[in-house]
């Protein structure tokens, strides 16, 4: 029986080029694909694709309304391995004109994390705890 897994996540970006080098910028790794107008970055167990909002929109439904409310109602996330990475996926994200919704601090549920929003508006969790680990590949687990 194979396990369902999410494979890919496609952000529809105001302007690919700047979407593109800000996240070549934050992730540290360039597209390695593009095809027919889209970028492709692959990550350990997903890849992120990059397209044109309108034209993501029109490829979802012909005269579907491609305008974005201030939030979307759902974040992305990145675990990173340690605080330190947190914090400096954050300064990336800064530095590559990124917005820091919250600078990186302690959380509730006994992690650490930041918010960061893409040039995009798109809003992601770059955070750590102890209960996660990462196997050889990079693919997150929960520790025992």
């Amino acid at each position: 029986m194979k396990i369902p897994r999410m494979s890919m996540i496609t952000l529809g970006v105001a302007d690919l080029d700047r979407a593109t080098a800000f996240y070549e910028q934050v992730l540290a790794t360039p597209p390695n694909k593009s095809h027919d107008g889209v970028r492709f970055i692959e990550l350990p167990g997903v890849w992120l694709s990059l397209y044109p909002l309108d034209k993501l929109a029109a490829d979802v439904a012909p005269g579907l309304d491609a305008t974005r409310g201030p939030f979307p109602g759902f974040t992305l996330a990145h675990n990173a391995r340690s605080e330190d990475e947190v914090r400096a996926i954050c300064e990336r994200a800064r530095a590559a004109g990124g917005k820091i919704m919250t600078e990186p601090e302690a959380t509730f549920w006994g992690g650490f994390h930041c918010y960061l929003a893409d040039p995009d508006g798109y809003y992601w969790e770059i955070a750590y705890g102890e209960m996660f680990d990462f196997d050889a590949r990079g693919d997150m687990r929960w520790r025992a």
